[in-house]
């Protein structure tokens, strides 16, 4: 028997950082993501964002690499935005995600900086914030993609 605990903490924009997540959108779309996640064998501990990008904290099994875990929840968004909010019809995730692994003890931290994205973005510009993700977990980036 294998046993694993692994946890992360996912970062995503909409396409061109279009500022199309208004609160109605986005807590549908959370409450959808919540339902794709389950669908893979995984939990959806926590989803956050702004109008331009959402963040996600999940717990996913080991058969489950993070990269395929994206994959299937932007598709299964955007379809889901595209067939129930037809006023959305622009709606798009851009390409691309940032992951970074959560260990048990900062998974409060982690919580609770995601829970308040809101007000966070009053002060911080998505690119600053994604900036400081990066280098804080020692990510290395190419600007014109971070700012672009």
């Amino acid at each position: 028997m294998s046993y694993t605990n692994l946890i992360y903490h996912v970062v995503f924009s909409t396409k061109q950082r279009r500022p199309i997540l208004t609160t109605y959108v986005r807590e549908r779309v959370f409450e959808y993501l919540g339902g794709i996640v389950r669908k893979l064998d995984a939990k959806l501990l926590r989803a956050g964002g702004a109008d331009d990008h959402v963040h996600l904290a999940v717990s996913g099994p080991a058969t489950l690499g993070v990269a395929e875990l994206v994959r299937k929840t932007k598709a299964n968004t955007s379809r889901w935005v595209h067939q129930k909010l037809p006023e959305q019809r622009d709606f798009a995730w851009q390409d691309g995600y940032a992951a970074f692994s959560v260990s048990l003890s900062g998974l409060d931290r982690v919580l609770d900086y995601i829970s308040n994205q809101q007000e966070h973005h009053l002060r911080v510009m998505f690119e600053e914030e994604l900036k400081a993700l990066l280098d804080k977990h020692g990510i290395e980036y190419d600007d014109r993609y971070v700012f672009s």
